[in-house]
């Protein structure tokens, strides 16, 4: 019999009602308040035969056989009290390459340390010697590092390619080696400049922090998440190395700021497969050619969860690069699919099973305290009773209904005996920071929290960091989850997910959250249960069958569409700007192919050339040469404003040339200025008229111009929603309180932070260049650029200055609020809050504020220079 047909004869029959009754028991350790089926036994299981056979399945490349190779080690090291069988387990986990597994079990308890000791000689040297073939040495500290086999692809492959794509599961450790191979990389090399780009300001904020801390306070490298060019230039010419951890937008402001001089030697793109998402894909796909033209020489990292087919991404590689491609899709964590059904007749009982083997396994019945009447109430109370020993959370379609599940848990969950210091503290910093009766503060003293992507990322750091600590045992999320955020947990509850308004989740994106199930080190198991999967409105297709992402550029998706593109570009010149505002993916592929074409003169000459047909490329080729006729600005401002189409671009210089009244007009007034507001309303209504209907309806112009103001002038968040609510109540609006705080917060991230930075900083530069046609240099501010000011809510070289010390929002306008000067150093902020230390207790600061001042600004001030 050979090795396959011997696995295949376990799987099948072998010990495949065994692997049953353990899945059972196993699952059934991880939720609450079940109870067992009626008669059913605790079974007696053969571990020496189970173990046998998990040593056997562990060397096949099947996810499958790897499963349950990894289920029956778990098993072993987590239900059987024998310290045999336990080592034997932990023997198995170690041959599955799985030492953080081993290193779990040790953290807690159920090992007994310094199991070599109790091995035979021949199982310690076996032992001994996969150690050291799953060990990365790295170089910078001379220290060896145990990974798995996707690691150590990964490690060899990072170190010896140009270009490199890298896939594996959720929970699968990328990031963790990532961050260790990139410091190692800077550290170890002659690179001086590096850029880590997310998907996310979420996820921006949470690896900055992680290098931080891998880093230390003295390490030879830093960290910014601000695309400022004085940190760059510190590192080019020979000072401090530097990483800068960005989204695809703050790397074109970078990028703008160096202008031909932008030389960046090391790129990492964290989940890659976002290259495909509209609007924002083809910004990324812009940054990444725009780093590569402006160094030939680059090394790219992409990194991807569970792709079908990471090497598209190294399609666009430099012909002289050394490529590779490192996949993975083997299991490092159980991931416990539960369905959860109705009892017929009995709503409060509910039946749940385990999908397994393509089947399913009963394991109990859940009970509820009461009647789940609503889609809400079914999710809220499932959750309470399953995950009642905390680590749950519950996917939500939207921030509102977030809050609502959350309120609905809150009922359920006791009180807890002791007020917590940090729950409490929390509940000041979303009362004062947002306001005083923004739901968040009233959950979290009871330990259940709500998380979406809007909130300020003070508020939401910390939520995060005190549900990982087991002070928020319920936290409910929307799709933020789903964009990057390493959030972990032990179970997921879910019915009927959607990515954004009213679509199914695809398959790819569900297992991608459920990979938030059980993170690899933290558990051994994670738990999703999916409620009423028969449910044709809520699972139009089912419970997702586990998935692998297709990685398609959207620039690509949209071509292949057909003539749909061709069709928009005839439609371009002539169609009124009012009519375009539908169809806004046309119009960024649109500005990506139009900047492509005025660049090299010819769009077949583009890399993209090659992975479209010679009749679709010529009919591109003839569209855009008519477009670009009617064209004089040059690629440059093209390149600088990816997304925005170099047509809109020409017809708002066409609109500055023909402006009859005084050119100053045209200008922004300062923030600070009375007539500032007005002048935000004419601008965005001379860009919806010439540039693109960016911010519509017209009628909500004052509101996004008001916004914008606020924003600028270094407005807290619960300023804005008191002038927010103002702006209502002048205009005779009503309005729902929690509605319109999440509106607020949605409006500052949409068009104070996306749109007004894209549409204004190319407004200004157009500006700029009308200015210098006419003569007008003395015109045109040298400061800080609209676009920098805008993604981080500051006008002033005060608050700027806070922020580069590494505050939070949040916090550097809370202090910027006691500060009397407009115009302070680092080096003099620093000195202002050591001056006042003393007096912070009486400033009325929220202490997660005085906290984060303390830990970035006090800390920071014997390395000020360099900060």
């Amino acid at each position: 019999m050979s090795l396959d047909d011997l696995n295949s004869w376990l799987m099948s029959e072998g010990i495949r009602e065994e692997v049953d009754a353990l899945t059972r028991c196993t699952v059934r350790t991880e939720l609450d308040n079940l109870t067992p089926e009626i008669g059913e036994d605790s079974p007696q299981f053969d571990w020496p035969r189970l173990l046998l056979a998990g040593s056997i399945l562990a060397r096949s490349e099947l996810r499958s056989h790897q499963e349950t190779a990894l289920r029956i080690a778990t098993g072993a090291v987590t239900l059987d009290n024998s310290q045999p069988i336990k080592d034997a387990g932990a023997v198995l986990l170690d041959k599955l390459s799985n030492f953080r597994a081993v290193s779990l079990a040790n953290n807690r308890e159920l090992l007994v340390t310094d199991i070599g000791s109790r091995l035979g000689m021949a199982l310690r040297m076996e032992m001994q010697r996969r150690q050291m073939d799953h060990s990365v040495l790295v170089e910078s500290s001379g220290r060896w590092l145990a990974v798995n086999d996707f690691q150590q692809r990964f490690w060899n492959n990072a170190s010896s390619n140009t270009w490199l794509s890298a896939s594996a599961p959720t929970a699968s450790g990328k990031t963790f080696l990532v961050l260790q191979w990139l410091i190692d990389h800077m550290q170890s090399t002659q690179s001086r400049v590096a850029v880590y780009l997310a998907p996310t300001r979420a996820l921006v904020s949470e690896i900055e922090n992680e290098l931080l801390s891998v880093l230390g306070k003295d390490a030879p490298i830093d960290v910014s998440s601000l695309p400022l060019r004085e940190k760059y230039d510190t590192a080019t010419a020979g000072g401090t190395k530097l990483i800068h951890v960005f989204t695809q937008e703050r790397l074109h402001l970078l990028a703008n700021a160096l202008g031909d001089e932008a030389n960046i030697d090391l790129l990492i793109v964290d989940e890659a497969h976002k290259i495909g998402d509209n609007q924002r894909g083809v910004i990324l796909q812009d940054a990444i050619e725009r780093l590569e033209r402006a160094n030939a020489s680059l090394k790219v990292v992409f990194i991807s969860p569970a792709a079908q087919n990471p090497e598209e991404l190294l399609a666009d590689a430099p012909d002289d690069a050394r490529t590779s491609a490192v996949d993975s899709d083997l299991p490092t964590v159980l991931q416990n699919i539960i369905i959860a059904e109705q009892a017929p007749r009995k709503p409060k009982l509910w039946n749940l099973s385990v999908s397994h083997g393509g089947g399913s396994l009963p394991i109990g019945v859940l009970q509820l305290g009461s009647l789940p009447g609503s889609v809400k109430k079914k999710l809220a109370f499932i959750a309470a009773a399953v995950g009642e020993r905390g680590g749950t959370l519950v996917y939500a379609n939207g921030a509102g209904e977030a809050e609502e599940i959350a309120d609905l848990i809150s009922q359920l969950v006791p009180s807890l005996e002791h007020p917590d210091r940090e729950l409490s503290e929390l509940a000041e910093l979303a009362r004062k920071g947002v306001h005083p009766n923004f739901a968040l503060a009233s959950l979290v003293e009871l330990g259940v929290a709500f998380h979406y992507g809007n909130m300020p990322s003070l508020i939401r750091l910390e939520v995060e960091r005190l549900f990982r600590s087991g002070k928020i045992r319920f936290l409910v999320c929307t799709s933020t989850l789903i964009e990057g955020v390493n959030l972990s947990c032990r179970t997921i509850v879910v019915r009927g997910p959607r990515k954004g308004r009213g679509h199914p989740m695809e398959p790819h994106d569900f297992w991608n959250l459920a990979g938030r199930a059980g993170r690899w080190g933290n558990e051994f198991q994670g738990n999703i249960v999916c409620i009423d999967p028969k449910d044709p409105i809520a699972w139009p297709t089912g419970v997702p069958a586990r998935s692998r992402y297709p990685i398609k550029r959207e620039s690509d998706a949209v071509l292949e569409q057909g003539d749909d593109m061709v069709a928009y570009l005839k439609r371009r010149i002539t169609t009124p700007l009012s009519e375009l505002k539908d169809v806004e993916k046309f119009e960024q592929v649109g500005a990506y192919l139009l900047a492509t074409y005025l660049r090299l003169g010819s769009i077949a000459q583009a890399k993209l050339a090659k992975r479209h047909g010679d009749s679709m490329v010529a009919k591109l080729e003839e569209n855009l040469a008519i477009i670009a006729a009617q064209v004089e600005i040059g690629h440059e401002i093209a390149d600088r404003h990816p997304g925005v189409n170099a047509l809109g671009l020409q017809r708002l210089l066409d609109a500055f040339r023909a402006y009859e009244g005084d050119v100053e007009n045209l200008l922004p007034a300062p923030v600070e200025s009375a007539d500032s507001f007005d002048r935000f309303v004419t601008i965005m209504h001379r860009i919806n008229d010439n540039l693109y209907p960016a911010f519509v309806p017209s009628e909500l112009v004052r509101l996004y111009a008001l916004v914008v103001v606020q924003w600028l002038k270094g407005y807290s968040l619960a300023q804005m929603i008191r002038g927010n609510i103002d702006w209502h109540k002048d205009n005779g609006r009503s309005f729902k309180l929690p509605m319109l705080i999440r509106r607020t917060m949605e409006l500052v991230e949409q068009i104070a932070r996306f749109r007004a930075p894209k549409y204004l900083s190319a407004y200004m530069d157009i500006l700029h260049t009308h200015l210098n046609e006419i003569g007008r240099e003395d015109l045109i501010d040298s400061d800080l650029d609209i676009g920098t000011q805008l993604e981080f809510g500051v006008s002033t070289r005060t608050l700027l200055a806070l922020m580069e010390l590494g505050l939070s929002r949040m916090s550097a306008v809370t202090l910027y609020e006691k500060i009397a000067r407009d115009d302070l150093t680092k080096e003099e902020c620093l000195t202002w809050v050591a001056d006042r230390e003393a007096k912070f207790e009486s400033m009325d600061i929220p202490a997660i504020i005085l906290r984060e001042i303390r830990e970035k600004l006090l800390q920071s001030e014997d390395d000020a220079p360099s900060a």
